[in-house]
């Protein structure tokens, strides 16, 4: 008896798909300077805690106002476009980062960083959804994260090589990745031009024109509206990974810092193993009850910590919100590209890459306050109820038919 290949569904993916997942591989294999950002101002910079804190909300801020602005502009000029720019300037900041020593100017920069690397992500989400079918996003998405989980499992870990040798090489080399990376998207996407002839008919720049004049629909979009509010609750609740959780357990539990490491390890190899099989496998399913039942694992995953005290039972919350997010993450951006009228998919991207960053700057925030004032029976009981809305605001979202919205007036 034949045992199916769990990942035949990805043999008719388009080329466009292993283009951006070897950019983003080459990208995130590089990318080390964010995860020790506060190190460096720490240790190498000797800025206090309390204001390293601060970089990271300016990097949250930054691409909170790049998202829509980008999404409009892969619109406009194509996604591609907006990505290679992205890389490259990205390159050259982090490479500038090192050569300034004062806490303004890297908190300036920062922000600026942000500003121009989040720029690619409503445009990455754009290109894999525009390229490919309906019933073909949720595993485009999904072998996407998974070149993003294959590279993040690289470059932290040998960040912490380098960070012992000098903080300032993290950025000197992930700048150099970015700058690959550009290079690694502008070869591969004109050896497809040069084999292909031209580019798919929803690239023209005319049409992209057409719609780029005329105003923003997204805003009036009550379904997308909803998505976006459901997306912002399970992010709220997603990034206490950054937040309440890494206190709460080396802090409250006393375990070890490397206990807490291993947990990201573990969510890891589940992601890499898993999540792409797991996507073509629910591709079938129905939009707004998966994403309730995603919201509602990684509701559930987090909550449970306030149960959690062993080693075993925190590592099962980590298998259960890991879950949830190989679900909602590749569901919801195929949702997103559903709704979007035609020409308008990265608009929307940027309007649902906002709630991610929205969600950076208040969760981690409002997780370690209510760790620090109320402790974790409150604080995971709350991000449960929180998660658990979500879910509820997704299966009570009213449905209309994909790419069905109010007329843009002319």
């Amino acid at each position: 008896m034949l045992i199916p290949n769990p990942y035949r569904g990805l043999r008719g993916l388009p080329t466009d798909v292993w283009i951006i997942f070897a950019t983003t591989l080459v990208n995130r294999a590089g990318m080390m300077a964010l995860p020790f950002l506060v190190l460096y101002l720490t240790r190498y910079l000797h800025v206090s805690p309390s204001l390293a804190g601060l970089a990271i909300s300016a990097y949250g801020v930054g691409g909170l106002v790049t998202a829509p602005v980008a999404g409009r502009l892969a619109d406009r000029i194509g996604p591609f476009a907006v990505m290679r720019v992205s890389l490259a300037l990205t390159g050259v900041i982090l490479l500038i980062i090192p050569l300034v020593h004062t806490f303004v100017a890297v908190v300036g920069l920062t922000f600026l960083w942000a500003v121009v690397a989040d720029a690619a992500r409503p445009a990455t989400m754009s290109a894999l959804t525009d390229t490919t079918r309906p019933e073909q996003r949720k595993a485009a998405i999904a072998v996407n994260r998974l070149g993003v989980n294959l590279g993040m499992s690289i470059g932290p870990a040998l960040g912490g090589f380098l960070a012992q040798v000098s903080f300032p090489l993290l950025f000197v080399v992930d700048g150099a990745t970015s700058l690959i990376a550009a290079g690694v998207l502008t070869t591969l996407l004109w050896l497809r031009r040069r084999s292909a002839g031209a580019l798919p008919a929803h690239h023209e720049t005319a049409a992209r024109a057409a719609v780029f004049a005329k105003s923003s629909v997204v805003w009036r979009d009550r379904t997308a509206l909803t998505l976006f509010a459901t997306s912002l609750m399970l992010n709220v609740v997603f990034s206490q990974h950054q937040g309440a959780m890494p206190l709460y357990i080396v802090r409250d539990l006393k375990y070890p810092e490397s206990f807490f490491g291993g947990l990201f390890v573990l969510n890891t190899l589940i992601i890499v193993a898993i999540e792409v099989p797991l996507n073509i496998a629910t591709s079938h399913w129905n939009m707004r009850r998966t994403l309730a039942f995603a919201v509602a694992l990684v509701a559930v995953g987090f909550g449970a910590l306030g149960l959690a005290q062993s080693p075993l039972a925190i590592a099962m919350t980590v298998v259960i919100w890991t879950f949830g997010e190989m679900i909602f993450f590749p569901t919801s951006t195929a949702y997103v590209s559903e709704l979007a009228p035609p020409g308008r998919t990265g608009e929307y991207m940027g309007a649902f890459a906002s709630t991610f960053s929205l969600a950076l700057i208040v969760g981690p925030w409002l997780g370690a306050a209510l760790l620090d004032h109320f402790g974790g029976a409150v604080t995971w009981t709350v991000m449960l109820f929180c998660g658990l809305g979500a879910a509820a605001l997704s299966l009570v979202a009213r449905t209309r038919a994909p790419s069905v919205v109010t007329a843009v007036p002319e």
